[in-house]
């Protein structure tokens, strides 16, 4: 089993053994969905984490642009911001977080288990993981698309097309939609690889980079990041195709049957998109919240008509959340934009911009 570990912070010895326990217990399918495990539901996750003063947030630790551990040991990413911007909420204090790295295959045991509070891990949103597995889903933060990453030299473009692989050895992560899907395609293509699966990404790159794989494949966005952060000198990998084989809608995953904290975390990333609306920044929290940009965020701040208190916060709950980690935007800017990830003219615009992103209304 991969051993589970915070980044900046130390993991409780107690919860890693008891998750450990229930892993081995229960097991998971193929698909890394855990077949016996149930969520408790008994118990309120916002009293639980107020109690013990911060959040266990589940990341993967590997993934670049999205959860990442630095030279200096922190973590980073769009996926590491959107824990922060729960703690934000909860304790008015962003660092309050514990991050908890896990594995494809660990990461669903551990958000039925308890051993985290919200899953912040580019995990897609299926209708299996659901219903069958057990979970909730959160509104999407990143609309993502699986694709593949070849090298130049092998002859692929930007123009090739998924049955140019006839033949080759495929890796991707093991336990995830990504195997699945690039299984599934390669029979209607009628087309052979070899599918090689690794406990996690590190593993799939270096792979590729020493020649054991000859094309790997995960989310678009994995693959943008991997590139810009591991393509050797002289090589030249290439993405394709164009267009994603799949629909990868990536968001925060919590246990189902407790609607205070489902309605926490929705909201968080809703402020974020919110304040994208109006274009605040974190250095705007201040005006918004004194009427220079409307009710709407004034209510969102913590001023008159605000919401938050009856969610079980701190009425400057958002007002925390945008000051301290910012709106959307900001929160892409800081993590996607390095690594070449543009947000004009995708799916993750504004809806206002023809993209897909739009938060309901706080009132």
């Amino acid at each position: 089993m991969t051993t589970i570990s915070g980044f900046g912070w130390r993991r409780p010895a107690a919860t890693i053994a008891a998750l450990a326990l229930v892993l081995s217990a229960c097991g998971s399918d193929d698909n890394g969905d855990s077949a016996d495990a149930a969520p408790d539901s008994g118990s309120s996750i916002l009293a639980d984490v107020l109690a013990r003063g911060t959040l266990n947030c589940g990341v993967s630790g590997a993934a670049v642009a999205f959860s990442f551990t630095q030279a200096d040991g922190s973590m980073a990413g769009i996926d590491a911001d959107y824990c922060r911007a729960v703690a934000a909420a909860v304790f008015g204090d962003a660092s309050k977080v514990e991050f908890v790295s896990l594995t494809a295959a660990e990461r669903f045991t551990a958000v039925q288990t308890g051993a985290v509070d919200v899953l912040m891990r580019n995990t897609t949103w299926t209708q299996s993981r659901d219903s069958e597995v057990g979970m909730d889903f959160g509104p999407t933060t990143y609309f993502d698309g699986q694709q593949l990453m070849g090298r130049a030299s092998d002859g692929y473009t930007s123009a090739s097309q998924v049955d140019e692989v006839d033949g080759a050895v495929v890796c991707t992560n093991a336990g995830t939609t990504t195997e699945t899907n690039i299984a599934e395609l390669a029979a209607e293509l009628g087309i052979n690889i070899t599918l090689t699966t690794f406990e996690d990404y590190d593993q799939v790159t270096d792979s590729f980079i020493s020649g054991v794989c000859d094309v790997i494949t995960t989310d678009g966005s994995g693959l943008v990041g991997r590139k810009a952060a591991q393509e050797p000198a002289g090589e030249t990998w290439v993405i394709f195709p164009a267009t994603p084989i799949s629909k990868e809608p990536l968001g925060p995953v919590y246990p189902q049957n407790d609607s205070q904290w489902a309605d926490i975390i929705n909201w968080v990333v809703y402020a974020t998109l919110i304040a994208d609306e109006y274009g605040v920044t974190s250095a705007q929290a201040d005006a918004a919240k004194s009427g220079n940009f409307g009710a709407e965020m004034v209510r969102l701040m913590g001023g008159e008509g605000e919401l938050q208190t009856k969610m079980g916060l701190e009425a400057d709950a958002f007002y925390n959340v945008i000051s301290s980690v910012g709106s959307y935007q900001e929160i892409w800017d800081r993590n996607l934009t390095p690594v070449g990830l543009a947000r004009e003219g995708s799916a993750n615009a504004l809806w206002t911009e023809g993209g897909l992103m739009y938060p309901p209304p706080a009132r």
